[in-house]
């Protein structure tokens, strides 16, 4: 219940940091909208990209 709980809670705020970014954008602040999409790209990479890899491969392995 816990790992539910938390991974939504951790959608809702990459959400809200996508919706700031895009926000600063509308604002014309363009230098931070490109800070926080780079962080955000480097935090998928160093953070989320191998487990999203590994639960793709158990789903797919789970269909077979």
């Amino acid at each position: 219940m816990f790992d539910w709980v938390f991974s939504f809670f951790h959608l809702f705020v990459l959400i809200a940091i996508v919706v700031y970014a895009v926000y600063s954008l509308v604002q014309g602040n363009i230098l931070r909208f490109v800070i926080i999409v780079v962080l955000l790209i480097f935090y998928y990479f160093l953070i989320l990209h191998s487990p999203v890899k590994k639960e793709i491969q158990r789903k797919k392995e789970k269909h077979h």
